[in-house]
């Protein structure tokens, strides 16, 4: 049997106040990886639940950037220029690649930053075998806003950056460990500021945020197979009984010119999902950065996590720089990222909290 930690190791705070304080979480171990990924009735029950939401909301028409067409409501503001400065307190560590400095200074920090905001928070950690290597030290972080509401939203990111930049032309580059301004840094960010919302004014259903560990290792250039580790494990090891409604990824959403499209395997797994989340993005004035087009298939922790029975899609932007030049180069730097595409995918998650899933 796996030995998980999701009912006798969360560390609260305290509603009202929320003071600053210094102090190392520690990571709590869990059991082996690899226990087979779970299906539950009530995934399906969520299913319907959501179609059921979806069809009772209405259409919304195309609007452009800022001018909304679904009447406001009392959904906060999201701050974009906030979570740029929480993209840029990342990359100021350094690359996250496990086992390095940068990583273990990220983990103590976001630990940290979410037990001064969210009503629990777990950092579930696991060795994982790597052929060829030392077993990896990995950790996913999950942190519940309300955990007693049944009815809740997963939202995930990973916060480990690649080691290698295998996107490189100069095979001397490849070598080198990227930044990860965006590809890795920009989801964290986004769902960071929105923790700072939940804190402020406590959303009307529960909220887990997950974000993963090990999404994006390898042990040398052209390696994809050591990849979406956290989320893998997260699927394996969920907590007991657990039946989010469904799940939202946010990845690559910091470029100076972003544009998501409806991404191919989010479309096959949680079509209802994707509708829904567009429809809402249309609707608050952002139908020209969430564009009513089917993008490529992509592989990401979106994957397993609908293997594990979470319906999840993903947010994705899938051309970073010059014809995606950026990606997994060194080329994945502060300077290349924005706040425009942070805004918008914070602005359409809060709508979506804040109006009831």
């Amino acid at each position: 049997m796996i030995e998980t930690p999701w009912n006798t190791t969360s560390l609260r705070r305290h509603r009202g106040a929320m003071p600053r304080r210094p102090g190392r979480a520690e990571p709590v171990a869990t059991g082996a990886a690899g226990e087979p990924f779970r299906r539950r009735a009530a995934h399906a029950l969520c299913a319907v639940a959501v179609l059921i939401l979806l069809l009772v909301t209405g259409a919304c028409a195309n609007g452009n950037e800022g001018s909304g067409q679904i009447a406001a409501a009392d959904v906060p503001a999201f701050d974009a220029d906030s979570a740029h400065a929480l993209l840029r307190r990342q990359v100021e560590f350094g690359p996250r690649v496990p086992g390095t400095p940068g990583h273990a200074e990220q983990l103590q920090w976001m630990v940290e930053y979410l037990r001064e905001r969210a009503d629990s928070v777990i950092v579930q950690s696991f060795d994982q075998p790597i052929e060829g290597a030392e077993p990896l030290r990995l950790h996913n972080v999950f942190a519940r806003f309300a955990p007693e509401n049944p009815t809740r939203i997963l939202l995930a990111a990973h916060w480990d950056t690649r080691p290698v930049s295998d996107q490189e032309d100069d095979e001397a580059r490849q070598q080198l460990p990227v930044a990860g301004a965006n590809d890795g840094a920009s989801g964290v960010a986004v769902l960071l500021a929105l923790a700072d919302m939940f804190a402020a004014q406590p959303p009307p259903i529960g909220v887990d945020i997950l974000l993963t560990d090990g999404e994006d290792f390898a042990t040398e250039p052209g390696d994809y197979d050591n990849m979406y580790l956290g989320a893998k494990y997260f699927a394996a090891n969920q907590p007991a009984g657990y039946a989010p409604l469904y799940g939202i990824l946010v990845d690559l959403v910091g470029d100076t010119n972003p544009r998501f499209e409806m991404e191919g395997y989010s479309l096959q797994y949680a079509p209802e999902v994707v509708q829904r989340v567009w429809r809402m993005a249309e609707g608050i004035g952002y139908g020209n950065i969430f564009v009513r087009s089917s993008g490529m298939s992509v592989m990401d922790d979106h994957v397993p996590l609908n293997q594990g029975g979470i319906r999840t899609i993903d947010i994705i932007d899938m051309d970073y720089g010059p014809n995606n030049a950026y990606w997994h180069s060194q080329n994945d730097v502060v300077e290349n990222t924005s706040s425009r595409g942070l805004g918008a995918v914070g602005d359409v998650i809060a709508a979506l909290i804040y109006r009831g899933g």
